[in-house]
């Protein structure tokens, strides 16, 4: 059985992502997806489990905190916090969590523990990561996949000039304009001005090569 785990996406989906993840049995998010079309995409591979990231708002209301499943003969635990994780974990043969960005995995007996990073957005100068499972009766093989940092290009709606557009939303959001407003009046992608008001917001004081820097760009 081959299980993809990933987590903080905060809505970017690479295809180098979609590539590792082909041919999944199933798919494991750990959180701070940023948007439902990151699990639309993901569901068209193969069945998704995901728990609620600190940053996944009113849109995810309905996705939980933590999950306690079966999942091919493996009793599994899900949540974005590390510190969330129940004291006891001896139930369980597999811990997912996310949250830091940092890939670690470790072992307590026969559990294993594993956040796999984030594919997301570049954070500073941390690896882009997720990982592979292996599943064979009660053995668990891990595989990390790094994913160089290419930088890529803009997305849709946004054109070469992306530093001047992204200054554009940070003056519409410092106004108090929504990110929906800001896009549909000028035509861009509504998930990428989500996610620059979001940083803005966020980051007191950042500039747009700090936001394009934190978004991978």
């Amino acid at each position: 059985m081959k299980i993809g785990v990933l987590s903080d996406t905060h809505g970017l989906l690479r295809q180098e992502v979609l590539d590792a993840l082909a041919g999944s049995d199933a798919i494991l998010h750990g959180g701070d997806i940023n948007n439902r079309g990151i699990l639309i995409t993901l569901q068209h591979i193969a069945p998704v489990y995901v728990v609620r990231g600190n940053n996944d708002r009113e849109w995810a209301e309905d996705i939980p905190l933590s999950l306690d499943f079966a999942l091919g003969g493996l009793r599994v635990f899900m949540a974005h916090r590390k510190g969330d994780l129940p004291a006891d974990l001896t139930p369980y043969d597999l811990v997912v969590y996310g949250h830091s960005h940092r890939y670690e995995t470790a072992r307590r007996e026969h559990t294993l523990l594993l956040n796999p990073g984030s594919c997301g957005p570049r954070r500073f100068n941390q690896a882009i990561t997720l990982a592979l499972l292996a599943v064979e009766g009660e053995r668990i093989d891990v595989t990390r996949i790094d994913i160089q940092h290419r930088g890529k290009p803009p997305r849709s709606g946004f054109g070469a000039d992306l530093k001047s557009q992204i200054e554009a939303v940070m003056r519409e959001t410092q106004k108090g304009r929504p990110a929906m407003e800001i896009a549909t009046r000028r035509g861009w992608d509504v998930a990428l001005v989500e996610q620059i008001a979001r940083l803005y917001v966020t980051h007191p004081g950042v500039t747009a090569e700090g936001i394009m820097g934190k978004m991978g760009l």
